[in-house]
Formats: C-alpha cells, sequence, structure tokens
C-alpha cells in the first residue's frame, strides 16, 4: 500500500498546472538546501543527526513517518527553499512565494519527527526571517490537522504570532481553545478548533473575525502560511467540507490582509492534502490568487 504523503502529490499539482497552462505565469525560485546551523534554529543537532542516520537506513521515525535515503536530502531542501524564498523577499526580487515541498512541516518538533514531517520548514523560515531583520513574523495554519510542532516551538515567544483553524478533536490531539500560549508568549498562540463536518461559512466567520482581529493586532510584518488542503470535501484523511472554491477565497483573504499590513509580503507553504486532483486544483487557484 503506497503511502499517502508521497511523490504523486507533487506530480498531480505539476500535472494539473501544465495541462491548464498556468504553470507558465509563475517565475521559478532556485532552491537551496538549508545548512545544519540553519536547521537547528528550531531543531536539536543530535535530532538532525538522527534524520540523517535513519534516512541512511531507511528506517520510521515513528507509526506514520517513514524514511527512504533520499529524505534526509529532500527534507533540507524543503527546508531551504523557505530560506531561498525569505532571502528573495528581503532582497526585493519578489513579493510572495508558494514552496510546493515535501515532505511538510508543521508536525515535527524540536526532537522529533511526526506525521509525515521531518524538519519544521515553516518554523526554520519563520527564525530565519528574524535573523534578516523582521521583527514580527505571523504563521496562519489552515492545514485540517493542528500544527503541533509549530506551536511548541513559538508557544513563550511574543515575537511570533501563530494561528491555526483545525478539525478537532483529532490529529494529533492538540489545538484546543485553550491554548494560547505560556509566559511572554501568552496570547501569541490562537487556536479556533472546528468540528468534522464544517463548512466554508465557519471558515469564513473565523477569517473575517477574530483572525482578521488577531492579525491586526499583531502587525506583522510578513505572512507565513501553512496551506495544506486536506480540509477539502474530497480528502480522505479528514471530515470538513471546504471546496476548492473555499481555498481560492481564504487565498483571496490572505492576499487582502498581506497587501494592507505587511506590504504584500507572504511565504506559503504546501502542507497537507491527499486526493490528489482535489489537491491540485486546490492548490492552482491559490498559487494563481497569490499572483494577484
Amino acid at each position: 500500500m503506497m503511502h499517502p504523503e508521497s511523490a504523486r502529490r507533487l506530480e498531480a499539482i505539476v500535472s494539473r498546472m501544465e495541462k491548464t497552462g498556468s504553470i507558465g505565469r509563475f517565475a521559478s525560485l532556485q532552491p537551496r538546501y538549508a545548512s545544519r546551523e540553519e536547521i537547528g534554529l528550531v531543531h536539536a543537532t543530535d535530532y538532525v543527526d538522527v534524520v540523517e542516520l535513519y534516512s541512511k537506513s531507511e528506517r520510521s521515525l515513528d507509526g506514520d513517518t517513514v524514511t527512504s535515503k533520499h529524505s534526509f536530502e529532500a527534507a533540507t531542501m524543503a527546508a531551504g527553499a523557505g530560506l531561498a524564498a525569505a532571502d528573495a523577499i528581503h532582497k526585493g526580487d519578489i513579493d510572495r512565494a508558494l514552496l510546493l515541498v515535501r515532505p511538510p512541516g508543521h508536525h515535527s518538533l524540536p526532537q522529533k519527527a511526526m506525521g509525515f514531517c521531518l524538519f519544521n520548514n515553516i518554523a526554520i523560515t519563520a527564525r530565519y526571517l528574524q535573523s534578516l531583520g523582521y521583527k514580527r513574523p505571523a504563521i496562519l495554519d489552515w492545514d485540517v490537522h493542528h500544527g503541533n510542532g509549530t506551536q511548541d516551538m513559538f508557544y513563550s515567544d511574543p515575537d511570533v504570532l501563530f494561528i491555526s483553524l483545525h478539525q478537532f478533536p483529532f490529529y494529533p490531539g492538540t489545538g484546543a481553545a485553550a491554548e494560547q500560549g505560556a509566559g511572554a508568549g501568552q496570547g501569541y498562540t490562537m487556536n479556533i478548533p472546528l468540528g468534522a463536518g464544517t463548512e466554508e461559512i465557519t471558515y469564513r466567520e473565523a477569517f473575517q473575525g477574530p483572525i482578521q482581529k488577531k492579525l491586526e493586532d499583531f502587525k506583522p510584518d510578513i505572512l507565513l502560511i501553512s496551506a495544506g488542503f486536506d480540509a477539502h470535501e474530497k480528502d480522505p484523511l479528514a471530515s470538513m467540507e471546504l471546496r476548492t472554491a473555499s481555498f481560492e477565497w481564504m487565498s483571496q483573504w490572505a492576499m487582502g490582509f498581506a497587501r494592507e499590513n505587511c506590504q504584500g509580503r507572504i511565504i506559503s507553504f504546501l502542507e497537507g492534502g491527499y486526493h490528489l486532483d482535489a489537491l491540485a486544483e486546490s492548490v492552482e487557484v491559490h498559487a494563481t490568487t497569490l499572483l494577484g
């Protein structure tokens, strides 16, 4: 049985965008590998060593997170893609980037792989952006699963805002509304748990209400998105009722917010989405919306 997080996901996206011709509208961004020091902005050094070792021997890091001989290479490039995008935005070459990377990242903890994720791509990029002088990165996670790894990394940090809306109760078991940060980071984590079967209207109310207010109060200088597409009604790993057009609306909302509040700057990372046709359609509308 083929693992749901496979190369077929990216193949389906690229195939669709080639068929519709939309892929020709995009400039490509030259990726690079993240260094051990850059991965170490959020991950323990010994954990990075474990991922490399397990990849060489093609072992599982947990019950659903497997490795192959190319996993370490792929994961360091997925993390590095975010850094390349950060550099390009910082230089003024681009305003927005969508990173079609795998493995995804938002479940990865400082010292633990989880939920198909090896390195936390979006968290590494947020810390790297801080090193470039960005003071207030905001992370918006609309994957159907709670971004527990990202939350964990910034839970006590008042300088990075983390917002997640997700199916709950559901994997990975975290993301209750009461989880709002700790210490200096109290109030800089926002969770919006949603019941199975939630439709677009509830997402719209969340975006236009509490999410908008929290982001406006925080005043981010760049918006990062954990763009999962597994809340789609066709997705086999979840039970939500979004449609492809729902992701178009969410992308338009994000574009509007970024334009008004952070000079249009967005870096979006592919996270989940496991129905190949629904994923490809949803990614395409997200990508073309980010073009503006």
